[in-house]
């Protein structure tokens, strides 16, 4: 199958029709490739799943050997709010892809993303007219709370992880969307791991796959 964005497809393990996804969301400079890791790992578990992994829209400016879902150089906060809404079409467009193309119902769908792909898995959620499964968010932020709190229409099951040392994106700002989805009413999961920089632990991929087990195999 090919989507609007070029993608990283992993079929189940268990060689059967999927009958869930996940949508993993790479960082900043990162690609597919690099965040298909997190798929493989979860596979062996979960087994009738298929994962897809995309590539930003965007060459990134500061590495292009990598991608961007927006750009975070020198931009004001409207310029990447206006930004990020142009991919968060593109990201809604490819769970769409992805819902019609496997007769999926929108629930059986789940996003996971790193750092600007959390960031964007984020506000593409909330605001969804339906609502996805669950979402497990990896050292990112809300990108613009005032304009999120204005739009927000979806209630999907969140996990939030984010490491103590973080010098990329600060820890500051995983308490801040804590502080925010409390205002809202939310019930959120949150993780800090000790001692850990801007990446993904075996233990944040460990509660991820546990946290997506529970919401997609009900």
């Amino acid at each position: 199958m090919t989507y609007s964005l070029n993608s990283i497809v992993i079929n189940p393990s268990s060689k059967s029709s999927p009958k869930n996804a996940v949508i993993i969301c790479h960082g900043y400079g990162g690609d597919a490739k690099d965040i298909s890791i997190v798929a493989n790992y979860w596979k062996t578990f979960l087994t009738d799943t298929l994962f897809v992994c995309p590539n930003a829209p965007e060459i990134c400016k500061v590495n292009p050997d990598g991608f961007q879902w927006f750009d975070l150089m020198d931009q004001t906060d409207d310029e990447i709010l206006s930004q990020s809404l142009i991919a968060e079409n593109k990201l809604n467009k490819l769970i769409d892809e992805v819902k019609e193309t496997n007769k999926f119902k929108i629930n059986d769908i789940a996003l996971v993303g790193f750092s600007q792909g959390c960031m964007l898995s984020l506000q593409t959620a909330l605001k969804r007219k339906d609502e996805i499964g669950c979402l497990v968010g990896y050292s990112g932020k809300i990108l613009n709370p005032d304009h999120l709190s204005k739009n927000i229409i979806s209630r999907p099951e969140i996990y939030l992880m984010h490491g103590d040392t973080d010098q990329v994106v600060s820890l500051n700002f995983l308490l801040e969307a804590k502080d925010f989805f409390n205002k809202h009413k939310y019930k959120i999961n949150i993780k800090i791991f000790k001692n850990c920089e801007h990446r993904i632990p075996i233990e944040g991929l460990s509660a991820g796959l546990q946290f997506l087990k529970k919401y997609l195999y009900k």
